[in-house]
């Protein structure tokens, strides 16, 4: 185990809960410090009144300890439709310029996904441009963009073909954040698919499923967590970040709970 390995928290475990959760995100960053985790990684949809105020989301972590891992965004667009490109890229601009706030944040952009009927090598072509423009973006202002595929209905990244076609079209400069939950769906061969794109890998989304793809609490699914973590440390822009991300049934009765759970799990295991 690397020894400047931190273990962080993704907002998302709240996020699934839709109307149910009538929290806001000091609830939320509180909840993860008390769960012991040193970071946090928050989406655009959860960061609430701290939008477009990096400063005073930056007094907030400092009072609870924590640090910025990522700032993560999606689009209705999915990233790929041509006419939202434009759109997209001013909301990965604000996105980098909030980030930039942050030592070593990163931007976190969603997974592909089609929206609308169209043939599916465009598809993936409309995305990588997006991707491409967007990284080019952030390493013009300093920020590291990455890529957070998914498995949910019509994502374009789903199994190791999927994966193989898009990052074959993206520039060098723009990265991974590899989901263990989502591959594990789709990629019988997912430790396999983590050591051929290890260079783009910049930090680690840990979730678990069982045998049947159905989300699991860390630790009780398939995922062999030591095996996707000795790959992970090792990848060569590695930021250093565990990120736990949990969308269980067990999340959905209680998400505090459940990240707690979770971060027990990892201690577990050393981290």
């Amino acid at each position: 185990m690397q020894r400047d390995v931190r273990v962080g928290c993704q907002t998302f475990t709240w996020e699934m809960l839709g109307n149910a959760w009538r929290g806001g995100p000091d609830d939320l960053l509180d909840a993860i410090a008390a769960a012991g985790y040193a970071g946090i990684e928050i989406t655009d949809t959860m960061i609430g009144h701290y939008a477009g105020r990096p400063s005073a989301f930056a007094k907030a972590l400092a009072a609870r300890q924590l640090d910025l891992v990522a700032f993560a965004i999606g689009s209705d667009s999915g990233f790929t439709e041509p006419a939202m490109v434009d759109a997209d890229l001013e909301d990965v601009a604000r996105a980098i310029t909030f980030a930039g706030s942050f030592p070593d944040a990163l931007v976190s952009i969603g997974s592909a996904t089609v929206m609308s009927p169209g043939e599916r090598n465009a598809k993936f072509a409309t995305a990588a441009d997006f991707y491409n423009r967007a990284a080019a973006l952030g390493q013009d202002a300093g920020v590291g963009v990455a890529v957070h595929p998914s498995s949910h209905h019509n994502t374009l990244l789903y199994d190791r073909a999927d994966y193989d076609q898009l990052f074959g079209l993206l520039d060098e400069n723009v990265g991974w954040v590899p989901d263990t939950g989502h591959m594990l769906r789709g990629h019988p061969d997912m430790l396999d698919t983590l050591r051929r794109y290890q260079a783009r890998i910049r930090y680690l989304h840990l979730k678990d499923v069982d045998a049947s793809g159905t989300w699991a609490m860390l630790g009780a699914g398939v995922c062999d967590t030591p095996a996707v973590v000795d790959i992970v440390t090792a990848a060569p822009r590695f930021n250093g970040w565990l990120v736990l991300e949990e969308e269980s049934d067990e999340a959905a009765q209680d998400a505090a709970v459940a990240v707690r759970r979770n971060r027990e799990t990892m201690r577990g295991l050393g981290y």
